[in-house]
């Protein structure tokens, strides 16, 4: 009996000990769930298990367990350190979400596929050299504000750039050599003000280097491109590689007149004012241009006073003619009109419509009305246009021939904007020629188009249709684009023949997640945001493996009369609420219409459809109440899929949609969130292989899914 108690005393004992052992033992062992999932899914996507002693597939605490490579701080992975262990196979999809990663180095593997698009934003130092990835440097990098280590070397990247730097002002060493990288260089890399190493060397970049004059480099190495033009000064004294590329041997030529003076970065002692002390500069001192600038001036109005006094003995048709209304000489356009003064000097007559804009003296009460008038118009220089230096000027003759005078065999379809032509040249490249109407680019906007072209020009990413060239000649206002054999999204569901293929569920999803990084690229990654204003099935373009190119990028935005164009497309039914009522667009508005877009796609049928009962023309009402209803769901998707769909893929892209068509525009996602959406959509279909009927093929289309 002493004995049975005894025991029973030493059993609480220990319980009591166990207890205040479990209450001083520290919780921060136990990995973050996000974390501990993203590494369970990298493991799994690995083919190389022996070198990554502790890790396990869908179990496991690697913060607790010592997994290799892997640092913790508390509860969440901090870096992920494999370099040169001879992994195999890729690095999953889901570190994106592991929100306390600064580190991943994965280099010198043999890890293939694309890089992830989703990566953590908090990464400062990211090294994935010496693999095969291939695809497109993903522009989710621009989000990464802390990076300062980016080494993309020695895969297989392609395409062009995105202009994604403008947010990586802390990055200090870059490299992308010995890819297979093509275009020029991305503006945005003028914004890395930390950048001293950058490592370009062995690709196919083309065009100039000049967006990197005012860095502050170090050492760069752009060696076997195919760059041209010449190398800036500034680039001159650091440790520079540059064989194997076209460079002008030449002195360069001066920059145009009214170029500020650049900031060199990398040049000793900072040569600012502060601190120049009293050597002697060469050129015109501020004091002597201010003195230039008030002659100009006292010389114009005297101009002005002789042009006044003169006015009476001209004609009527004269002074009507000089007094006809021109635009007031914008603030940010003051230097241009100096340099037109001053470059009017050298001519032997006089342009009153090349002056600088010239402040009218006080009023005399004892000045006619006409004069007083005349006055108070003020003389302005025209702007100069600005000629798109990036694509093909073509002429319209060279477009008459390529597409047969523009021929209705040629007619591809007729846009908001105008008509699209099919036209094929004479070494065989085949474009497609958009000619503007115009009532979309009226003629008093014509000294603004080459603009535009520039402006869309810059547009850069692999969902976007690329523009190539441009015409402006003899009235015509004429864009050339890449052309895509597979027409739109809009023939696909709308106007293809019964012997076409019915798109498969992987492609819709496929299609919805491209052009939804379009969008994002044009809100989020662009500066200042472009709104497209024009989604549409009609807008989204295939490839030949049926990838979505979105069109019309930049148009609504650039062109001056764009607005009463699209007033057309009110009845179609992708415009937003607010736009059918107020005719104002914004980032939200284009988050709706993707919604229909997405509608289509799941549906396939049109967004609005007089053909049909008057319950069912309009598919967001109709398919609204019906998207978070399984039952009701799966009766309203296309009748082509045939049931070759995984259901929860189909409820999750529902929920989407649901977001983006949502009446208010406060309430609709930004686009990096849909991406964000639609990426676990693809992941998650993967990983369950959970299928809708009996369609266990429908799943394994997914796996393939190259996204």
């Amino acid at each position: 009996m002493v004995n049975s108690r005894r025991r029973k005393d030493e059993l609480v004992k220990a319980l009591l000990g166990l207890c205040i052992l479990g209450l001083f033992t520290p919780i921060n062992g136990t990995t973050d769930s996000s974390d501990a999932s993203a590494l369970w899914s990298m493991f799994s996507s690995m083919n190389s298990a022996a070198q990554l002693t502790g890790w396990k597939a869908n179990t496991g605490d690697p913060c607790g367990e010592s997994w290799r490579g892997i640092t913790c701080s508390g509860s969440r992975v901090t870096e992920i350190k494999l370099p040169g262990l001879g992994l195999t196979g890729s690095i999953g999809y889901l570190l994106g979400n592991m929100a306390a990663l600064i580190e991943l180095d994965v280099s010198n593997n043999n890890l293939a596929g694309q890089i992830p698009y989703s990566l953590p934003s908090t990464l400062q130092r990211l090294n994935l050299a010496n693999n095969n990835f291939n695809g497109d440097v993903p522009y989710s990098i621009s989000q990464m504000t802390s990076l300062k280590y980016l080494n993309l070397g020695h895969n297989q990247l392609q395409n062009q750039l995105n202009d994604m730097f403008t947010q990586l002002t802390s990055l200090s060493t870059l490299d992308l050599s010995y890819n297979s990288l093509t275009g020029s260089l991305p503006r945005s890399l003028s914004s890395l003000s930390s950048m001293t190493t950058m490592y370009l060397q062995n690709n196919q970049f083309t065009g100039d280097i000049n967006v990197l004059a005012n860095l502050p480099l170090e050492n760069l190495n752009i060696a076997n491109n195919h760059f041209s033009g010449w190398i800036p000064e500034q680039l001159k004294g650091i440790n520079l590689q540059k064989d194997g590329n076209s460079f002008n041997s030449g002195p360069a030529p001066p920059p145009p007149p009214g170029t500020p003076p650049t900031n060199q970065y990398h040049k000793s002692g900072g040569d600012s004012p502060s601190n120049s002390g009293g050597s002697k500069k060469s050129g015109i001192g501020g004091g002597g241009i201010a003195g230039i600038i008030i002659s100009l001036l006292i010389v114009g109005a005297v101009i002005a006073f002789f042009l006044v006094k003169r006015r009476s003995k001209r004609s009527p048709a004269d002074i009507e003619r000089f007094n006809q209304p021109v635009e007031p000489l914008a603030p940010n356009d003051m230097h241009e009109s100096k340099y037109s003064q001053t470059s009017s000097a050298n001519t032997k007559s006089f342009d009153a419509s090349a002056s600088i804009t010239i402040n009218p003296p006080p009023v005399d009460c004892h000045k006619s009305f006409d004069e007083e008038d005349l006055l108070k118009k003020p003389i302005i220089v025209k702007k100069p246009i600005k000629i798109p230096t990036k694509v093909t000027s073509y002429s319209v003759a060279d477009l008459q021939m390529a597409t047969g005078s523009f021929s209705i065999e040629n007619l591809l379809g007729e846009g908001t904007f105008g008509r699209v032509y099919r036209a094929q040249f004479d070494d065989g490249k085949v474009f497609a020629v958009k000619k503007l109407d115009s009532s979309a680019i009226l003629s008093e906007y014509s000294d603004e188009f080459p603009g535009m072209v520039s402006s869309i020009s810059e547009l850069h990413h692999t969902n976007v249709i690329g523009l190539v060239g441009y015409c402006a000649e003899h009235g015509q206002h004429i864009l050339v684009y890449e052309f895509l054999k597979n027409g739109s999204l809009y023939d696909f569901f709308h106007l293809s023949d019964e012997y076409s293929k019915p798109l498969t569920w992987n492609t819709r999803v496929k299609i919805a997640l491209g052009t939804a990084r379009a969008l994002e690229y044009l809100h989020e990654v662009c500066s200042p945001s472009i709104i497209h204003k024009n989604i549409k099935s009609a807008n989204i373009l295939l490839d030949l493996e049926l990838n979505p190119h979105l069109s019309d990028s930049g148009l609504a935005s650039f062109l001056p009369n764009a607005e009463q164009a699209l007033s057309q497309n009110a009845g179609l039914g992708y415009s937003a609420p607010e736009v059918t009522m107020t005719g104002q667009y914004t980032l939200k508005s284009d988050v709706y219409s993707f919604g229909v877009v997405m509608l289509e796609l799941i549906t396939g049928r049109k967004p609005f459809d007089s053909s049909r009962q008057r319950s069912e023309q309009s598919l967001v009402r109709w398919a609204t109440p019906q998207l978070h209803d399984i039952d009701a769901l799966s009766k309203m998707v296309d009748p082509a899929l045939k049931g070759l769909y995984p259901v929860k893929s189909l409820s999750r892209f529902a929920d989407v949609i649901a977001l983006c068509i949502q009446g208010e525009p406060e309430f609709r996602p930004p686009m990096s969130e849909v991406v964000q959406a639609l990426v676990r959509l693809v992941q998650r279909t993967n990983m369950s292989k959970r299928t809708f009927g009996n369609e266990q093929r429908a799943s394994q289309q997914f796996d393939d899914l190259n996204i």
